[in-house]
């Protein structure tokens, strides 16, 4: 057997007669960053990121980390190396793929954190898929496709100690701070109902499934690879780069898209947890007269949510969200030119003494009546963000480089434990827009029943489970596609 205690003794000796030759010759290792001079950051000291996903917000992503100037982009990957164009010229030392797959197992040694920005249906996947080879991830909002989703990246997230953050940049912004130190003070006294609003979609929705074209996808983008997670099917036109975003399939619908920027002041503002319970109206679409069109793929051209909550000190919170240019009645403190949040999004926090309203991201917070914000002082309690919306990249960037537990990690604004939750909300609306098109035929084989009309789903939260209604619980999961399936944590 080997004398460990005498080789290590030997190479302490010999690293010791190095070192004083060395010094003799008067030579010194100085680290990089000295060699470099102020403000130099030795690539070592860096995160090294790779982006699935390299075009349009996944291209922005990618390039706010690396203007962060803590981060190098090590590797990109993208199903249409053509929209990616713009990273992969950015960045020639990346090494590109095509497969998350493939980049994940090449580079394993070489990444030290993941970006996530593609359609809804993958994030999970993809994200999961990094975690469990213990890189930090960033996910594009909404977190996930599905609640059970965003419940298992949450566990995960905390199993295997992770920098997380979802991309809901407004998180970082100051408004929404303001806001809880607004309510903290007790500007509004206790909170009692909240109204958010969007002008979304602005895409396709309440319409037919357009179903396969009979043509091949580009040569530029691989259908395959873009279907992900999604059932096997033949190129369809117009869902990818844009369009996906209003099919149930793929995406999410207006909730998805701009719930988690919209609800979120709110939602930190009042600590608010997982929804008791949910019911819906949404619009409707007719074929000719009388004919009310049915399209269960497609999300709906507009609806109107309301969740309850438990509040924190007792007593339930009515949550309303609109969408598809639905609005609430403007509040009578709010004169009749002023304009209501940001014209096309906003959210309305009403309280036993007051009400207080914000645009998208929480910019522009605002006790109403507006006259009284210059009057108002409410000394800061909470650290802000250095660069506010725009720092969210940098934040998580500068949290992973400290690491899970450090004080940056601690201040992150969107980490999965926080972000999870508020997924969840999200999407429990559209647990409650599927349960609407929920449809059985009638006894008579004359027509249907929709058994998930007129009614509020109860929910529990702990359990991500309808109580009430039992054909919900099957839009809580999906099923996966063979070869991409959610990893099991």
């Amino acid at each position: 057997m080997k004398d460990i205690s005498k080789s290590t003794k030997n190479n302490s000796r010999r690293n010791f007669m190095k070192a004083s030759a060395m010094a003799a010759a008067g030579f010194y290792i100085v680290p990089r960053h000295v060699l470099g001079g102020p403000g130099f950051k030795a690539p070592s000291d860096k995160l090294r990121i790779a982006g699935i996903g390299a075009g349009g917000k996944g291209g922005s992503d990618i390039r706010s980390f690396y203007e962060s100037g803590n981060a190098d982009i090590v590797a990109l990957c993208d199903v249409d190396p053509k929209r990616a164009s713009g990273r992969i010229k950015a960045h020639p030392k990346a090494k590109f793929y095509e497969d998350y797959r493939e980049m994940l197992e090449k580079e394993d040694n070489n990444i030290d954190a993941v970006s996530v920005s593609t359609p809804d249906h993958n994030h999970a996947v993809q994200a999961l898929s990094a975690m469990k080879m213990g890189k930090h991830v960033y996910v594009q909002k909404p977190l996930t496709h599905t609640i059970h989703e965003a419940r298992v990246l949450t566990q995960a997230a905390e199993k295997y100690k992770l920098v997380t953050q979802m991309g809901n940049q407004g998180a970082s912004g100051d408004g929404v701070r303001k806001m809880r130190e607004w309510y903290a003070a007790g500007l509004i006294g206790e909170a009692t109902k909240v109204q958010v609003w969007t002008n979304r979609p602005v895409w396709p929705q309440g319409v037919p499934w357009p179903g396969e074209s009979g043509k091949k996808a580009p040569k530029n983008l691989n259908w395959d690879l873009w279907l992900g997670t999604a059932r096997q099917m033949d190129y369809v036109e117009n869902l990818h780069p844009f369009n996906w975003r209003g099919w149930w399939e793929f995406g999410t619908g207006a909730l998805g898209d701009m719930a988690c920027h919209l609800m979120e002041p709110a939602f930190r503002t009042l600590d608010l947890g997982y929804p008791t319970g949910a019911e819906c109206s949404v619009g409707s679409v007719y074929t000719g007269e009388f004919t009310k069109g049915y399209f269960p793929e497609s999300c709906p051209p507009s609806s109107h949510i309301t969740l309850g909550f438990d509040k924190p000190n007792g007593g339930n919170l009515e949550f309303h969200w609109m969408d598809g240019g639905i609005q609430p009645s403007r509040p009578e403190e709010l004169g009749p030119n002023e304009q209501m949040g940001d014209g096309g999004n906003g959210v309305i926090i009403e309280g036993t003494r007051g009400k207080m309203m914000c645009s998208t991201y929480g910019m522009n917070p605002k006790l109403l009546p507006t006259s009284i914000n210059d009057s108002v002082e409410v000394a800061p309690t909470l650290p802000r963000v250095e660069g506010g919306v725009g720092g969210h990249y940098a934040q998580w960037v500068n949290a992973c480089i400290a690491g899970h537990g450090s004080k940056e990690y601690d201040e992150l604004s969107s980490p999965f434990s926080i972000a999870g939750p508020l997924t969840e909300s999200v999407l429990m609306g559209n647990l409650a827009i599927k349960s609407y098109d929920f449809r059985t035929p009638k006894a008579d084989g004359k027509g249907f029943d929709y058994p998930g009309r007129g009614i509020k789903l109860m929910w529990d939260g702990e359990n991500m489970k309808v109580t009430n209604f039992e054909p919900a619980n099957q839009f809580v999961s999906k099923d996966y596609r063979e070869g991409f399936e959610l990893p099991k944590i």
